[in-house]
């Protein structure tokens, strides 16, 4: 049988049962001893008739079985399978990642381009409903995942992505945004929305006109969200040397790399999206999407047949409401004869 667990982390609570079991022993002999130096062994069974072994050990096991069937109701335990399909319901959503080496730049930690895949997958965990694709660029830009609603399977894809991707270094933003105009899998001019994160290099591949004209082609937003210092700037590494590290160089001189913000606003305004100057600080994606991007008008997916585990925690409830209940009426029945013995008395 297949089973899932859907609350694994309440199987600690079973070191509970083992020592409410150890507990109820434990009074057992301490009660038996006490009986032992209260009467004789064969004045025992006319004052205490429901007082055998037997019968507390049936009563410590149906306790037992009852805090076990609790445990099993918090571990939410599934079996069988169940298919239904669910309406879904939001926006496409595609990333525009920048790989080129200036995003190896320190400014933010741990670098910029980890920094940028951090961010991607933060606002994956605010996207519920959302379908979200990936681009890469650099010297050119190709699709690396496409448009999904499994933003897990996103996230684990997302790890592998680096400079190694692209075979061309560079920075051309406007391509990026031509790329990602076709990977939107609905025909209607709504509910797309491109995000690009990048420190803003483009080396003349007209980004702006790009998002000008996805919007008024197709109705894709574009927003904008800029990484690195705006001042100094910040040394690109290229290898680990022996004596410490290597940085880019060009004509003998080391390379720095600043955000280039001012391109950056002006690609979304083009995009009639919104750019946010994230620059070396950490920022809410969460809040980010809610304020700007969750804005597009939603639309109705396709429905989705999802096949689930069915819940079996109300059995293991009822199974512990039973066994209580069984032990509080053997517990009244076992107390009415000898309360009559008494009156006899």
């Amino acid at each position: 049988m297949d089973i899932q667990l859907g609350n694994v982390s309440s199987l600690w609570w079973i070191w509970t049962v083992a020592v409410a079991i150890v507990v109820m022993v434990a009074a057992l002999v301490a009660r038996r001893s006490a009986v032992k130096r209260f009467a004789t062994p064969n004045l025992i069974a006319r004052v205490l008739p429901h007082s055998g072994w037997k019968r507390s050990s049936l009563r410590i096991a149906c306790l037992a079985l009852a805090l076990v069937a609790m445990v099993g109701a918090l571990l939410d335990v599934r079996w069988g399978r169940n298919w239904r399909d669910v309406p879904q319901k939001g926006i496409e959503v595609v990333f525009l990642l920048d790989v080129s080496r200036s995003m190896l730049a320190e400014d933010t930690s741990p670098n910029r381009l980890d920094r940028a895949k951090q961010q991607i997958g933060d606002m994956l965990d605010v996207m519920e409903g959302d379908r979200a694709g990936l681009v890469v660029f650099a010297g050119r830009a190709k699709q690396q995942i496409p448009l999904t609603s499994n933003h897990h399977d996103f996230k684990l894809m997302l790890e592998e992505v680096g400079p190694h991707c692209l075979d061309r270094g560079g920075s051309r933003l406007g391509d990026a945004i031509r790329v990602a105009r076709s990977c939107f899998l609905e025909e209607s001019d709504d509910h797309k929305a491109i995000v690009i994160i990048t420190d803003g290099e483009d080396h003349e591949s007209d980004p702006i006109a790009a998002a000008e004209d996805a919007f008024a082609s197709q109705g894709i937003r574009t927003f904008t969200l800029g990484l690195g210092s705006m001042g100094q700037g910040s040394r690109i590494p290229v290898q680990m040397a022996s004596h410490g590290r290597s940085y880019l160089q060009h004509n003998g001189e080391e390379v720095w790399s600043r955000m280039n913000g001012d391109i950056l606003k002006q690609v979304a305004l083009g995009g009639e999206g919104a750019y946010i100057p994230a620059g070396t600080k950490q920022v809410d994606m969460g809040d980010i999407y809610h304020t700007y991007i969750s804005s597009v008008e939603q639309t109705e997916f396709e429905s989705a047949r999802i096949n689930s585990y069915i819940p079996r925690y109300p059995w293991f409830v009822g199974l512990a409401l039973l066994l209580l209940a069984l032990d509080t009426l053997w517990m009244a029945g076992m107390g009415w004869p000898f309360s009559r013995r008494i009156q006899q008395s």
